[in-house]
C-alpha cells in the first residue's frame, strides 16, 4: 500500500447499527490520512446516514431485495474500476469477502472468519466473549487497521446536517425525553407495558418523544396513548436516522434497547440509558456516550444471556431477564 493511500474503501452492509459503529474506522482513517477520499459500501436504504458526511465523499449501496447476486457481480466490476489503495471489509459474510477480493485493491483487510479471508492481505481475529472486560466492537473493528503503523482509534460518529437540525427545532420548546422501545428481537425489547408505565412516571412538564422507524408507528401509538402522559408525541416514521439522531443530541435522557438507537445516540454523544434484556453488554456493543447508563436485571439467570442477537420469543417462556427489570432503574438515572 502506498504510505499515503488516495483511495479507500469501507464494506459494511449489515444493520444499521453496526454501520454506525464501523463509522469509527472513518474517523480513524481520515485522522491518519486526511488527504485520502474514504468511500462506503453499506446497504441499501443505509444511505442515508451519510448525507452530507463531511469525511465520506462516495457511498455504494448494495440491493439484497433485488437479483440480490447480480447486482453484487456488477458492483464488484464498477467497484474494481475505482482502483483502491485500501479496502477495509468489516462484514464476516462470503459476499463482502467477494467484494473484497475482487476489488484489486493495494492491500485488503477483513476478519479471519470470512470464508475469503486467507485472500485478504490482512486479517483480524474477531471474538465476541461474555467476560467483564471483553472489547467493544469498535476495538474489533480497529484491528482490521492495526498494522498500519501509528494510527490511533477513534470513536464512532455520525453528522447530522444543519437542515436535520432545523427540522427538529419546534420539538425543543421545553426539555423533553425520547423513547425508542423497538427491537428487530423480541427478547431484546423491553415490554410495551414496562414503557407505559415509565413514561407515567416521568415529568408532566417534559415532552416525550417515541422514536423509531414507519414499522414502529403503531407501536408507538399505543404506549403514548396508553401512557396517559400529556406531552407524549409519537414521532416514529416521521424523522430520518439523522434528524432523530440531531433530537436525541438535545434530550435530558434517551431511552432505548440494545438496538440502533443506542448506536446513534452514541454516535452524536448523546446521553443514553440502554436497557439489556436477554443480551449483555460484555458482547461489546454497549453504549459509548459520555453520558451512558446500561440498564440490566441485577439477579442471576442461568439462562441469560440466550444468544448474541436475541430471539422471537424467551426459549424458557418467563422472559424474566426484561420483565424483573424494574422501572425504578430507569427513572434513577434520568
Amino acid at each position: 500500500m502506498p504510505s499515503e493511500p488516495s483511495k479507500i474503501l469501507i464494506i459494511q452492509t449489515a444493520s444499521i447499527g453496526d454501520v454506525v459503529l464501523s463509522t469509527a474506522l472513518a474517523e480513524s482513517l481520515h485522522r491518519h490520512y486526511p488527504q485520502a477520499q474514504l468511500h462506503y459500501l453499506v446497504r441499501k436504504g443505509y444511505e442515508s446516514l451519510f448525507a452530507g458526511h463531511p469525511l465520506v465523499s462516495k457511498i455504494w449501496t448494495w440491493d439484497k431485495t433485488r437479483r440480490k447476486y447480480r447486482s453484487l457481480l456488477r458492483l464488484a466490476l464498477e467497484i474494481r474500476k475505482m482502483r483502491y489503495d485500501l479496502v477495509v471489509n468489516v462484514q464476516r459474510f462470503f459476499s463482502s469477502g467477494l467484494l473484497t477480493v475482487l476489488s484489486g485493491a493495494a492491500v485488503t483487510s477483513g476478519f479471519s472468519k470470512n470464508p475469503l479471508s486467507r485472500f485478504f492481505t490482512h486479517a483480524a481475529a474477531h471474538h465476541i466473549g461474555q467476560a467483564s472486560g471483553a472489547p467493544h466492537e469498535t476495538e474489533r473493528n480497529h484491528a482490521l487497521i492495526a498494522f498500519v503503523e501509528g494510527i490511533r482509534p477513534a470513536r464512532p460518529a455520525l453528522y447530522p446536517t444543519a437542515d436535520d437540525f432545523a427540522e427538529i427545532q419546534p420539538y425543543l420548546d421545553k426539555p423533553f425525553f425520547t423513547i425508542s422501545p423497538a427491537s428487530l428481537w423480541f427478547t431484546k425489547q423491553y415490554p410495551e407495558e414496562k414503557w407505559i408505565e415509565l413514561m407515567g412516571r416521568l415529568p408532566d412538564d417534559h415532552n416525550i418523544y417515541l422514536l423509531g422507524s414507519k414499522a414502529d408507528e403503531a407501536l408507538c401509538s399505543r404506549i403514548a396513548h396508553a401512557s396517559g402522559h400529556p406531552l407524549a408525541q409519537n414521532l416514529a416514521g416521521r424523522l430520518s436516522l439523522l434528524q432523530s439522531a440531531a433530537l436525541m443530541k438535545h434530550a435530558r435522557m434517551n431511552y432505548t434497547n440494545d438496538s440502533a438507537p443506542m448506536h446513534l445516540a452514541g454516535a452524536v454523544n448523546a446521553p443514553v440509558a440502554a436497557v439489556f434484556c436477554s443480551t449483555v453488554p460484555e458482547f461489546g456493543f454497549g453504549p459509548l456516550s459520555d453520558v451512558a447508563h446500561v440498564v440490566q436485571y441485577n439477579g442471576k439467570l442461568t439462562c441469560r444471556p440466550c444468544g448474541l442477537h436475541g430471539h422471537k420469543s424467551c426459549p424458557e417462556g418467563h422472559f424474566r431477564c426484561a420483565r424483573d427489570i424494574n422501572v425504578s432503574q430507569l427513572i434513577s438515572v434520568a
